[in-house]
């Protein structure tokens, strides 16, 4: 032991004299390190010598190699004093972690709107608020990202404060019903607090809150109805969020608020009045994803109204870059129209021709309108499918080839098994009956 203590005082760099050290420290008892032993002392003196920068052949210290070697000897004890008392992993080495550097996502059910999100989806883990005016589809697009959650197995729950929640309308949306937790609450502390719970059993994907402005505190429940109330629905969402922040940091629950907008007077009464949401601002600053959705048009069949576009701007995006936006349609009944996206996305990307009001692929006129072009995605899966991995590839900047091969080895189907004008397509399906 001598032997090596003088080895790790002469070692001829400074990371040799600590793993010298090191060794002599493992190997000595535990008895002969505490502070009471005369052996304590001497080891002190020589471990302080031992992190010195070590003097060069001109009697020099390097004072880099000093400072380096003082600095990262305080930062080892720091650290050991930390894990001690807090956990081994209160601090980690970002770099150096196991932790997925890739953000664990779940889809929005729209392509557009995934794309825009810049990491394919809604981050887990993190707070989400959809906002916007009545009957823009909020709801409709939480209960999207319900949908898309269950096929992968999870588990999402659903807190109707609103007591609006329509099972049929989901199921239509794709969800399962009978594997959704539903929950309507009294007030908004007990809504938060079963949000808690939810988050903190780490076994929920998906949880909605619709919605914020219907979260009414029990002070104003429990109050007559003209009394004044100021700010109490702010202070209980500030509350509450510091707390869901905290469990959420520690589970991989996506938290979704569906908030509403008001008209606030500007400071000053200059200017017209100000779109704000309700809840306070606690919301704006926890939400890693803010989406604004609002409806642009309506779609018609005839005289009937079948659907509206809707645009959806990323207000706030911590995990990509914000202010994108992302164009589709909802149907009345029936949710986002995954059709009319990959046919506007193929005319976009020319996978799709339009000539007028033709639309033609591989210079076959297949459907005449857009209304048409969505139903002959529908009937035709395989066709519907091609066209889905081509502008998935193209979105994420994979290259697309146009003049693909008839013959595909993995038997995947090529774009000739679709060839044929919509009269030959159509005389198919009248032989089929």
């Amino acid at each position: 032991m001598a032997q090596r203590l003088v080895r790790s005082v002469f070692a001829p760099t400074l990371n040799a004299r600590r793993s010298l050290l090191r060794e002599v420290t493992e190997g000595t008892p535990r008895w002969m390190q505490e502070e009471g032993s005369s052996y304590y002392w001497k080891h002190v003196s020589l471990r302080h010598y031992a992190t010195k920068g070590r003097k060069s052949k001109k009697g020099v210290e390097n004072p880099e190699e000093t400072v380096l070697g003082e600095k990262h000897a305080a930062l080892e004890d720091a650290l050991a004093q930390i894990s001690s008392t807090f956990g081994k992993e209160t601090v980690m080495w970002l770099g150096r972690s196991v932790a997925h550097r890739n953000i664990p996502i779940i889809s929005t059910g729209s392509l557009a709107l995934d794309f825009a999100l810049g990491v394919g989806g809604l981050p887990k883990g993190r707070v989400v608020e959809i906002y916007g005016p009545e009957a823009s589809g909020k709801t409709t697009l939480a209960l999207h990202v319900i949908a898309e959650a269950q096929k992968t197995g999870g588990y999402c729950v659903f807190i109707d404060a609103e007591h609006a929640l329509d099972p049929s309308f989901a199921e239509a949306l794709g969800v399962r019903t009978e594997d959704l937790l539903l929950a309507q609450p009294d007030c908004g502390e007990q809504a938060l607090s079963l949000t808690d719970t939810f988050i903190r059993s780490g076994s929920i994907d998906v949880i909605v809150v619709d919605s914020v402005a219907a979260l009414v505190p029990r002070a104003e429940l429990d109050g007559e109805m003209g009394d004044a109330h100021m700010a109490v629905q702010a202070r209980l969402m500030s509350q509450a969020l510091r707390k869901l922040a905290h469990s959420l940091s520690k589970s991989q629950t996506i938290l979704i608020f569906i908030n509403q907008i008001r008209a606030k007077l500007s400071p000053g009464g200059f200017g017209g009045p100000v779109e704000v949401t309700s809840g306070g601002n606690a919301l704006k600053f926890y939400a890693s994803v803010r989406l604004n959705i609002r409806r642009t048009g309506y779609i018609k069949k005839g005289e009937e109204l079948v659907g509206s576009n809707v645009t959806v701007k990323v207000a706030k995006n911590k995990v990509a870059p914000p202010f994108k936006t992302a164009d589709f349609e909802i149907e009345f009944g029936k949710g986002i129209s995954k059709e009319g996206e990959i046919a506007d996305f193929a005319v976009k990307y020319g996978f799709i021709s339009k000539s007028g009001n033709w639309y033609a692929f591989n210079g076959e006129n297949i459907a005449n309108g857009k209304e048409n072009l969505k139903r002959f995605l529908r009937e035709h899966g395989d066709l519907k499918d091609l066209l889905l991995t081509r502008i998935r590839e193209k979105l994420v900047g994979g290259s697309v080839d146009e003049d693909e091969s008839s013959s595909n080895e993995d038997g995947a189907h090529s774009e000739h098994e679709f060839e044929g004008s919509a009269l030959e397509i159509e005389e198919m399906e009248v032989a089929k009956h």
